[in-house]
């Protein structure tokens, strides 16, 4: 439990590192911008796994859940 508690913060805090987007929070990117990915492939490493993440979070409108993650936890 406390892994996947581990996962999901960092997923809150995570940005992305190159392109149109660096340095935006993953969650604060536009949808599209993960189904281009979803269907051209995401990179095969721990980027992509956490922007497979974001796009099921996204397509299910759950980033309110990451945004209060990241707020919960930005206080310490």
């Amino acid at each position: 439990m406390n892994y996947d508690k581990e996962k999901l913060v960092e997923l809150a805090f995570a940005k992305m590192p190159f392109g149109k987007y660096k340095g935006y929070y993953l969650v604060d990117i536009p949808e599209p911008y993960y189904v281009w990915f979803k269907q051209k492939g995401f990179p095969d490493n721990k980027l992509g796994l956490q922007m497979q993440s974001m796009y099921e979070i996204k397509i299910n409108s759950l980033e309110p859940l990451i945004r209060k993650v990241r707020e919960l936890y930005s206080r310490g």
